[in-house]
């Protein structure tokens, strides 16, 4: 498992004109090639007019799978540099579609490659990429007394509380980074004096977006 990598929270649509033809990028999250193919697929029926649909896509936490394709486009000219916006903005799990309507005017293959390839960021530019981190959902069990100082520390450390129970004691989640695990346990163990109890679970995967916390079992 690598310590963090780069995911898409949500799909991001844009488009540039190249003389005369509109190229539109359009970007997915996809957690498999079966949901890559299906996107795929819906896009040529929606866009079926269009002379191109060219993709590509990376699936993987280390991207082991890749996929590329230039849909009648001249070889090379169209699906690997879409591929290549996406490795060297180093995004997981992400299928890029650009859609081509022809305007009547060739551009050759380095015009190609460099619509192809701004199509292609301008959809990123569009989508909100968050980071995907290793870690554990850290139980944390305290007294009232102890909670100001413990939501100090993980204020400090930008540490997010993911969920809290207030009973007869306080019980709370929190979202560790697995270089910080540690480091945060004997801060908190020392500010409460050894009154706060802690069971870090199995290392799980968490992504902070605008609207949500995000948690994975890989």
């Amino acid at each position: 498992m690598k310590k963090s990598y780069k995911i898409l929270y949500e799909s991001g649509q844009d488009e540039i004109v190249e003389k005369k033809s509109r190229f539109i990028g359009i970007s997915f999250p996809v957690d498999s090639e079966d949901e890559a193919v299906s996107f795929i697929e819906d896009c040529k029926k929606k866009y079926w007019d269009a002379r191109h649909r060219c993709f590509a896509y990376t699936v993987g936490d280390n991207m082991e799978l890749q996929r590329f394709s230039d849909d009648g486009e001249p070889q090379g000219t169209a699906g690997k540099p879409i591929l290549d916006v996406l490795l060297n903005s180093d995004i997981h799990n992400c299928l890029i579609i650009v859609v081509r309507y022809f305007g009547g005017t060739l551009l050759g293959t380095g015009g190609l490659v460099r619509a192809y390839s701004q199509a292609a960021k301008a959809a990123l530019e569009k989508s909100e990429v968050t980071e995907k981190i290793k870690g554990f959902i850290l139980n944390i069990e305290t007294d009232y007394n102890s909670i100001g100082k413990i939501q100090y520390l993980l204020g400090n450390r930008n540490i997010d509380i993911w969920r809290s129970e207030y009973s007869e004691n306080v019980n709370l989640q929190v979202l560790v980074p697995t270089l910080q695990i540690e480091n945060i346990i004997d801060e908190i163990t020392e500010a409460t004096s050894g009154k706060s109890k802690f069971d870090r679970g199995n290392e799980i995967y968490f992504a902070k977006c605008s609207k949500d916390i995000l948690v994975f079992d890989k």
